[in-house]
């Protein structure tokens, strides 16, 4: 293709990267609504995060399993442009089977709920075909060497939904933002406010996923597409990764089964469902501890799983989007309550209601924009000095635009104290060079320390500190998912699968902080992403180590 034809085919792809972004930060929004309207706990609502990304790593694995019983890989075989296409039809399903399952539905029936659960299940589905198709397409765009900041550029675009996202939404729902959360909950109540204006919302999505797929379908500056690589067969990564989906099947099985009926909760049901959700996350951890184990020893039937820097990337992209979605899912919460039942410290700013939140998860998730925007000036190949101007405009222009979506929704104050956390990113960009291993040093170091402040800190100080979680986030994907396929060769497009798979820590990681909060508090439940940035932190030490000691170049 000639440079325009890509760029036009570039622009084409990106917009489902900006669908991925609005509905997944939708979600933000979504989860303190189904709260409130169908009276569950906070793990029960973060259960909106476990059907959609959850299904993230079902799709891939079914892809997997099915390419493995054929021997030939599907999505290959389909060429990238069709996945995509694939993807886009399998998310307006999942949109029409919303506004089946919302229709007619009330206040607290519970039962709706989790109809409402499937629903998203099949959009995430939906998504994971597309985003398995889309990663590789934007980097076989040109020169592989670039490949890399054409990801941050489409990052970017799925910032932007992230951004704008949660402001439509909350318009749609609530209408307005003006309401006290008793006025808000009478509404509810009343049924004035009810899942059909979320019918209404999702037959408009339902209706761009199709128009998308048509674009794409037709489009004929889109090539196919499809990858030479042959596919490898690992039959024992295949068997440890259904075991491990097994396990997860089952501690969800058994969480639901304390919901049911009239059972009464007690100290001991709570605690039954953190240690069945403590043995899914365990399980994911010892699944990539034994993958590692076994093939350093025997490297055969594990595949891509044979490199070590792969397997530590796994994990490393489970905690990664854990992290990232559990602090802006719970956000909302964190900013609704004034009273814990511990001695941690209240924020100590004003409750808002459900309506009201929607700029402070915007302005979380449009720090993952601010960063992404940073990380796609390459592209455009600026001069050294350029470059360095760039890398401080850029992200106040980017927090412009956060500002100009949610406008008059700031103090002055607030703004000022995201411009120094915008500030202290920039300076985290100076010191890594661009350079993978360093950037997730520093930004995790970055994390650990704004989530330990969120955490024990109180007022505007912790608020700003948990919101600046998503400027440290920002850059990891495309460093972590680098470093995990450097060296792997022929195994490179299986590798690139299993991170795919690994979205499935924003599916374990949210429900296990809910859970924490329904027990303790929710601020003392970040003690969790502070958790997942140190292992991020451990593994830019230890993948810098593994490579180095392969001889593999990665700066």
């Amino acid at each position: 293709m000639t440079n325009q034809n890509n760029k036009s085919a570039l622009t084409t792809l990106v917009t489902v990267f900006f669908f991925w972004g609005f509905i997944a930060a939708s979600n933000g929004v979504f989860i303190p609504f189904c709260k409130t309207y169908f009276n569950i706990d906070q793990f029960q609502s973060q259960l909106v995060d476990f059907a959609f990304y959850g299904a993230y790593y079902i799709g891939a694995l079914l892809l997997f399993i099915m390419s493995s019983a054929i021997k030939k890989d599907i999505l290959n075989n389909w060429g990238y442009k069709s996945g995509i296409v694939y993807g886009l039809l399998m998310s307006a399903i999942g949109a029409i089977v919303m506004c089946i399952v919302v229709n007619g539905s009330e206040q607290g029936q519970t039962q709706v709920f989790y109809l409402v659960l499937l629903a998203l299940f099949i959009v995430g589905l939906g998504f994971s075909l597309q985003q398995t198709a889309a990663n590789p397409f934007a980097i076989a765009l040109g020169d592989p060497k670039t490949g890399s900041h054409r990801l941050n550029l489409a990052g970017g675009i799925n910032s932007f939904g992230t951004t704008i996202g949660p402001v439509v939404v909350s318009f749609i729902i609530f209408g307005s933002a003006s309401w006290t959360t008793d006025v808000l909950a009478e509404k509810i109540t009343s049924n004035e406010i009810t899942l059909m204006t979320v019918q209404s919302l999702y037959i408009g999505v339902g209706a761009l996923f199709l128009i998308a797929a048509a674009l794409f379908h037709f489009s004929k500056k889109l090539p196919a597409l499809k990858s030479d690589t042959a596919f490898e067969p690992a039959n024992k990564a295949r068997n440890i990764l259904i075991l491990l989906t097994l396990v997860i099947v089952v501690c969800f099985s058994m969480i639901f089964m304390t919901y049911t009926g009239d059972a009464i909760t007690t100290e001991a049901v709570e605690n039954k469902r953190m240690v069945l959700l403590l043995i899914a996350l365990f399980a994911v951890i010892a699944c990539v501890w034994f993958a590692n184990s076994s093939a350093s020893k025997k490297a055969e039937g594990w595949g891509a799983m044979k490199y070590p820097q792969l397997v530590l990337g796994m994990l490393a992209i489970f905690m990664y989007v854990g992290v990232e979605v559990t602090v802006g899912s719970n956000l909302g919460e964190l900013l609704k309550q004034t009273v814990n039942r511990s001695n941690f410290n209240t924020l100590g700013l004003p409750v808002l209601n459900d309506a009201q939140l929607a700029p402070f998860i915007s302005l979380y998730w449009g720090g993952l924009m601010i960063g992404r925007w940073v990380g796609a000036i390459t592209v455009f190949n600026p001069s050294k000095g350029l470059k360095k101007w760039l890398l401080i405009i850029v992200p106040y222009i980017a927090f412009g635009v956060i500002l100009l979506v949610n406008f008059g929704k700031y103090s002055t104050n607030e703004i000022l104290l995201f411009c120094v956390c915008i500030a202290i990113q920039i300076a985290g960009f100076f010191l890594a060079k661009d350079k993978p291993v360093a950037t997730l040093k520093i930004f995790s170091a970055l994390g650990i320390l704004a989530m330990l402040i969120g955490t024990f800190a109180s007022g505007q100080l912790a608020l700003f500190a948990l919101l600046s979680g998503g400027l440290f986030c920002s850059i990891m994907w495309p460093c972590i998912f680098a470093l995990s396929i450097a060296g792997l060769g022929k195994y490179t497009s299986q590798g690139s699968a299993f991170l795919i798979m690994m979205i499935l820590g924003g599916a374990i990681i949210p429900p296990v902080q809910g859970k924490l909060a329904d027990i303790f508090n929710i601020q003392s439940s970040y003690l969790v992403a502070v958790i997942c940035f140190a292992y991020l932190l451990f593994y830019a030490y230890k993948t810098k180590t593994v490579l180095d000691k392969q001889g593999v170049t990665y700066n």
